[in-house]
């Protein structure tokens, strides 16, 4: 029996790691870099494995499962080869328990508890209940009582019964209430869960190592799960100086995985751009039968190249200012002195100081003896050192390369894989700007204030909206459209009701007459502008009069008040400064002759 024991504990204890392990070789990936291009992202993981002599077989956990598998890219290092490679995906490891959903199973919890104790209770008040109505029973049967013993008893029966059901009806809506509460949360929990329901990719290689050692290995993909969106802050303190444009980009990723800590790289690149060039064919002239133009809806194009990848993971080791700091050449330095710390204008503690990371450093000055105690007084007298943080922009580095604009960001990111939206700021410029305020009354009596910047090609934007600040007034929104071909950008900070501009018909000079068979009709309007603002401004005002596409509609322009006039287009443009209060009068007059059995839309 003895040897039936140590054979049955020694088979379990032979089986156990197996079914523990496996018996695969799998490892975690992890997440080190990702370059979001504007649709789907370039994702780089890292990992390490120890291999035997000869083949392997090992698993990559911890991926994608929404990866293009034609861009996969694998690197091994020590003269590991890749002899056959295969992606599936995970969905039974679920991810880490939410935050939130341990709150709310808290609650639920509580009020379970609750229920408990309140079906007690109800228990107990029936018991009551059953308990009084026997001993009525018995009492009622019970004879030689007096009329008054009769009486008071029942009253007594009354009163009982009474106070045990109100407490029942109490007792049940508070459990009605709690069971409501509790349905609540559950369906709260499943929502949550859901969140947490992910699918992860994993990696089966088949591989030949030279040797028995650890290696290292890197996975690169491209995933669709992932965009961002440029868009942008002006802001314009006055009308007298430079806009501040602050270029932010919008990102978003829905790739089941929650990027921790990740080097994140935004490109303009979109995938795609990279397919075959057009070649032009023969073009042969053909008859054709001309139809009428319908209402198309535009196609999406979408074609997914495969993608080769750089190793760009990188180390770091995060380093502090040494805790124990003498500036030379200041005043003798007992062990209880330090320096004096000003970091962002802000006095600091040494042991506050000492763990600033380097990484978040802009600069560095020191300042010595009397130029320190000038400013700071005689806690200076050790020195003062001003440190000056970097602010979010100094972290972006701006590539620019062939064929797209790469933003590296020096701040490692948590983005989770939610897909809740985060922003970061790129660059931000103050951009020399003309200002003029642009009136199309015709069209619109608003007047409004436009920022003309030149040469604004080379600030690499991408069309997308702003977000307008003036005077410290959230203005609205725009839109930048950096593709367009003017030579300017520009730029609307939105109406300004100080600047005001009329138009109005002057029915004395406007008339219609019959010559013949035609119709003749004379319009003339005048534009009037007033500068309501203490400082001088300058405006652009614009009108139109028609154009004809027929032989018989003739148009004559009479009037334009010394305006610039395009006649391929029709319009009439006036440019002028105004004093403050100043009033100006333009007048604009046309005519127009046509059949006179013809309506126009005059």
């Amino acid at each position: 029996m003895r040897v039936k024991t140590l054979l049955t504990a020694t088979l379990i204890a032979y089986c156990l790691p197996a079914l523990a392990n496996d018996g695969k070789n799998s490892v975690n990936a992890k997440l080190q870099s990702a370059m979001i291009l504007r649709v789907g992202a370039e994702v780089t993981h890292t990992a390490k494995a120890t291999l035997t002599q000869g083949s392997n077989e090992l698993w990559i956990e911890g991926l994608s499962s929404s990866i293009d598998v034609n861009s996969l890219q694998i690197k091994c290092s020590g003269g590991v080869t890749v002899m056959s490679s295969a992606f599936s995906t995970d969905y039974l490891t679920t991810g880490t328990p939410l935050p939130s959903v341990k709150k709310l199973q808290d609650s639920i919890d509580y009020y379970g508890r609750e229920k408990d104790r309140i079906q007690v209770f109800l228990k107990t008040n029936d018991e009551l209940l059953s308990l009084l109505k026997a001993n009525k029973s018995i009492g009622g049967t019970q004879t030689g009582l007096s009329v008054a013993e009769l009486m008071k008893m029942m009253d007594y029966y009354k009163a009982k019964s009474t106070e045990l059901e109100n407490e029942k009806s109490v007792f049940n809506n508070k459990l009605s209430k709690i069971s409501e509460s509790i349905a609540r949360l559950q369906l709260q929990i499943d929502e949550e869960s859901r969140k947490n329901d992910k699918s992860f990719g994993r990696l089966k290689l088949q591989l030949s190592s030279p040797l028995a050692a650890t290696y290292d290995f890197t996975v690169s993909y491209y995933t669709n799960a992932a965009y961002w969106i440029p868009y942008y802050d002006l802001q314009a303190s006055s009308a007298d100086k430079p806009v501040k444009l602050t270029y932010k980009a919008k990102f978003v990723q829905t790739t089941g995985l929650d990027w921790k800590k990740v080097k994140l790289t935004l490109s303009t690149s979109t995938p795609g751009n990279g397919k075959t060039a057009p070649e032009l064919k023969a073009w042969f002239l053909e008859y054709a039968i001309n139809k009428a133009l319908q209402g198309r809806v535009p196609g999406l194009e979408v074609a997914q190249n495969a993608i080769s990848y750089d190793d760009a993971s990188a180390k770091r080791e995060k380093k502090y200012l040494s805790e124990s700091v003498v500036i030379r050449g200041t005043n003798s330095v007992t062990p209880n002195q330090s320096p004096l710390y000003v970091v962002n204008g802000q006095i600091m503690n040494a042991e506050e100081a000492t763990k600033i990371s380097p990484e978040t450093i802009k600069d560095i000055n020191v300042l010595k003896d009397a130029s320190a105690i000038a400013l700071y007084g005689n806690r200076a007298s050790n020195g003062v050192i001003i440190i000056t943080l970097k602010e979010q922009t100094d972290y972006v580095s701006e590539r620019e390369n062939p064929i797209d604009v790469t933003y590296d960001i020096d701040l490692p990111y948590d983005i989770l894989g939610s897909g809740n939206e985060q922003s970061v700021t790129l660059k931000s410029f103050d951009l020399p700007a003309e200002y003029k305020f642009y009136s199309a009354p015709k069209a619109d009596k608003n007047t409004y204030l436009l920022a003309t910047v030149n040469d604004w090609e080379k600030l690499n934007l991408l069309p997308g909206e702003a977000n307008i600040t003036f005077e410290g007034t959230y203005i609205g929104k725009s839109y930048i459209d950096p593709l367009s071909t003017q030579k300017t950008l520009n730029l609307t900070l939105g109406n300004d009701k100080r600047v005001i501009v009329k138009r109005e018909k002057m029915q004395d000079y406007s008339s219609t007459k019959f010559i013949g068979s035609e119709k003749k009709q004379i319009f003339t309007y005048k534009l009037t502008v007033k500068n309501t603002k203490n400082s001088a401004v300058k405006m652009i005002l614009k009108d139109q009069y028609p154009l004809s596409t027929q032989k018989d509609i003739e148009v004559e322009l009479l009037e334009s008040s010394k305006a610039h006039v395009n006649n391929e287009v029709g319009t009439l443009t006036w440019e002028f400064e105004m004093k403050p209060g100043e009033t100006r009068e333009f007048t604009l007059s046309y005519a127009v002759r046509y059949p006179k059995d013809q309506n126009l839309n005059l």
